[in-house]
């Protein structure tokens, strides 16, 4: 079940307006990628606090074109850390593992041009 700003899981109604939206928008994203709540809701919050109040920087992962297909790297890396056919084949572990190390994922077009930002 999606949250909005009006309905969200109890354990974000003390937080920060900032704090929670950006929750809101993370939990909803893990559930989009097949999170069970129970699941999504401790992600979502921890990546919330430490995106909102910036105890650390997030790393930033590229899905790009490569020779063999499309990657995911870590910008700037010259190491991909997945390696797949399609774009379409790489999304969904290359979001599971961004999830996971807590970065911000860049998608780019097969041009070199960014299409997109998730998690940021």
């Amino acid at each position: 079940m999606p949250w909005s700003k009006n309905d969200y899981p109890d354990s974000f109604k003390n937080l920060d307006n900032s704090v929670r939206n950006k929750a809101i928008e993370i939990a909803n994203a893990l559930l989009r990628d097949g999170y069970e709540e129970g699941r999504a809701i401790p992600i979502a919050l921890e990546q919330a606090k430490r995106n909102v109040e910036g105890d650390e920087e997030r790393p930033i992962y590229e899905i790009r074109k490569h020779d063999e297909g499309w990657q995911l790297k870590k910008k700037d890396s010259k190491k991909a850390i997945l390696i797949e056919d399609t774009k379409e084949s790489l999304m969904g572990e290359a979001k599971r593992y961004v999830n996971k190390n807590h970065g911000e994922l860049h998608i780019y077009t097969e041009d070199g041009s960014l299409s997109d930002t998730l998690y940021e």
